[in-house]
């Protein structure tokens, strides 16, 4: 008999569909399905688990936080907690009638981490020839037979890369997060968390806002021209920005009375726009966020349509096609489909097919690519539009290059020359086929040298420079990936704590003053940990222990002696550090002026558990207010211009966010 052991429920049961031609048995041991069929004359039973069965954590006697010494948990060696127990007596319960292991799980160290799990829970011998793994990249027909057609061994070294990862995060997460949380007074359920990847993920945010609030703006002007010839145009100043508001008050004073401009020179140039490469996870979370969801949703999303069968792994580096993929057939898929037959048949008609490539090459998996075309109304919403976009840009990567042409015209008006600039898509390419990135046209009149047109008006706009940016979560998770931060597998994991733990809001993505806290006390006191280089080098350190060129012990008793090392220096600072996060901790609470007596209006919870907002100044102030009691509360430090009272904006999971005046009885609500 056979037992395969599949990550989660839904590979589970599509596996059993493939393998057994949709004539399998749901069963149920311990409360936990499994599914049952009867291939070449041999019992099989599969089983999916919960991703980790298991969990790392310290023995029970380091529970109390206050009992216990934060950095005695740096050597301090963590111990195996079962918290799957259902899935734990199920999986010991069939492996008992079996003679033969396959690992199911998804090919990488995480997977294989997992495996090896449930090769412990069950006690089998991991050199056991009764013991093979297979590897898959996505869920179809194709690939699940001829995986299971060839099966291999156990990569011990990779799982141990992933335990490795594991037993470090828990250390140095539980130890700084101890520290912190007991230097500042916040324990219970809103204790303060620090982490290995998420402080230096939590500092890119706190450095990109202070450079924001440190930017100091420039003006300056430009001169544009309104003019008519057949249709109205724009044209600006050759010069583009003036920084002297004396010399564009000059020019504009000159020209100000002209009517005409006269056509002194025009000139075009064909440009080529290569398709884009393939989808990696760090390439789709940056698109896929655009579509205004979040990073830890998208990857949930896709993660479904996976397991489904709709697309291949979405947690890859690979930005290249291997030569085993066959495109023909992928597009062949989708020929009679009502959305994407006609993007399929055109590349067809191209003839041999030539994808394109990106600087990423992997063996593990391929880059994420649609595996089946699902029926008119399968997939709805979210589920719609990753799938949509992972579609998109597979047909782009086959498509032809986008061909534009942009043109210029000079422009003299009294010798000043005025530039007006048109784009025309000559062929649109992939760009039909991948719209999230638009290219509008921009059309001018159809003008020759020497030809006049009529000025309607002309004049000057007032600009000031712009600072940073701030990021959205595609963008951090490009950044995290540049400088080494986390994994594929976990970036979006990381950034989604953070919003949890309240050290970020979301809209927009920037720190919260208890997450700029956090971070200026470890600059100031610590500053490694809030650096990308040590956690960057613990990545390379991985690699390496995954290629089997290091050994684990090596890396964990190096980590280990890095970490006490920064405890000799925070111990040192308790105080300071403790003093500095409860001031912003505090600060945080402050919605701003009491309209009454002009002292702070601070947020407060009743003995209740309900949260209100009331002066600072009470007893002799007893100005209060209601709060909605769902939701994250914004500070928004702006006054209502009615009542006088706090604004807040309120973040409520699914909805938009929505700004209101404290005063709920004000008039100024619902406009």
């Amino acid at each position: 008999m056979t037992l395969i052991i599949c990550e989660k429920n839904n590979a589970a049961r599509r596996i059993a569909q493939i393998l057994s031609g949709n004539n399998m048995e749901t069963n149920r041991k311990y409360n936990r399905p499994y599914y049952s069929f009867l291939k070449d004359n041999t019992n099989h039973d599969v089983i999916g688990l919960r991703g980790h069965i298991v969990a790392l954590d310290f023995p029970a006697r380091y529970n109390q936080w206050k009992a216990v010494d934060p950095k005695e948990l740096i050597n301090t060696e963590p111990e195996t907690v079962n918290r799957e127990w259902n899935i734990i007596r199920a999986l010991k319960a069939l492996s008992k009638q079996h003679d033969l292991v396959v690992i199911a799980t998804d090919y990488d160290r995480e997977g294989e981490l997992i495996g090896k799990e449930a090769l412990d829970v069950i006690g089998s011998d991991k050199d056991s020839p009764q013991i093979t793994r297979v590897h898959f990249s996505a869920l179809t027909n194709e690939e699940i037979t001829n995986s299971f057609s060839n099966p291999v061994q156990m990569d011990w070294n990779l799982a141990n890369a992933a335990y490795t990862r594991q037993q470090l995060d828990l250390i140095w997460g539980a130890a700084l997060t101890r520290f912190i949380s007991l230097a500042s007074d916040r324990l219970g359920y809103d204790f303060l968390s620090v982490g290995r990847v998420q402080t230096p993920t939590l500092a890119l945010l706190v450095d990109r806002e202070k450079a924001i609030s440190d930017f100091v703006p420039e003006k300056y002007w430009l001169i544009k021209a309104e003019l008519m010839k057949d249709i109205s145009f724009m044209a600006k100043h050759k010069k583009g920005k003036f920084t002297e508001k004396e010399e564009a008050e000059e020019i504009l004073g000159r020209i100000s009375g002209e009517r005409t401009a006269r056509v002194s020179k025009i000139a075009s140039k064909r440009s080529t726009q290569r398709p884009p490469a393939p989808f990696n996870t760090t390439s789709f979370l940056k698109d896929a966020t655009r579509l205004g969801l979040t990073a830890a949703r998208v990857m949930s999303v896709a993660e479904d349509l996976y397991t489904r069968g709709y697309i291949s792994y979405p947690r890859t580096d690979n930005t290249v096609y291997p030569k085993t993929l066959n495109l023909k057939n992928l597009l062949n898929l989708f020929l009679e489909d009502p959305i994407y037959g006609e993007f399929a048949r055109e590349i067809l008609d191209h003839g041999k097919l030539h994808p394109t490539r990106g600087k990423k090459q992997a063996t593990d998996h391929p880059p994420i690519h649609p595996t089946l075309a699902p029926k008119t109304g399968e997939l709805k919403g979210d589920e719609f539009k990753i799938f949509d976009l992972v579609s998109r840009r597979f047909f782009a990567t086959l498509g032809e290059n986008c061909i534009i042409r942009n043109g210029t015209v000079d422009l003299d008006i009294a010798h000043e020359i005025f530039k007006a600039k048109s784009l025309e898509i000559v062929n649109p390419g992939w760009r039909k086929y991948y719209t999230l990135n638009s290219v509008k046209p921009k059309v001018l009149p159809d003008l020759k040298e020497g030809d006049i047109a009529d000025i309607i008006k002309i004049f000057s706009e007032e600009k000031e420079t712009k600072p940073p940016a701030r990021y959205t979560q595609g963008s951090l998770i490009a950044e995290m990936d540049k400088l080494g931060l986390g994994t594929k597998s976990t970036r979006h994991e990381i950034i989604k704590k953070l919003i949890d733990r309240e050290f970020v809001n979301t809209s927009p993505l920037g720190p919260t003053l208890s997450g700029k806290a956090v971070i200026e006390a470890m600059e100031n006191y610590s500053e490694p940990i809030t650096r990308p280089d040590m956690t960057k080098q613990l990545e390379k350190d991985m690699d390496l222990i995954a290629e089997g060129k290091m050994d684990p012990r090596d890396v964990s008793n190096e980590s280990r002696e890095m970490l006490s090392k920064i405890f000799v220096v925070l111990d040192k600072n308790k105080a300071k550090i403790g003093d500095s996060i409860k001031k912003a901790l505090t600060d945080q609470k402050i919605l701003g002026d009491c309209p009454k007596c002009g002292k702070s209006i601070t947020i407060r919870e009743s003995y209740r558990g309900k949260r209100y907002a009331s002066c600072s100044g009470y007893p002799k102030c007893r100005n209060s207010y209601p709060l909605p009691q769902r939701g994250r509360i914004v500070i928004q430090g702006k006054e209502c211009p009615v009542c006088s009272s706090p604004k807040v904006k309120v973040l409520t999971k699914g909805k938009k966010p929505w700004i209101i005046c404290i005063n709920m009885g004000c008039k100024h609500n619902g406009k």
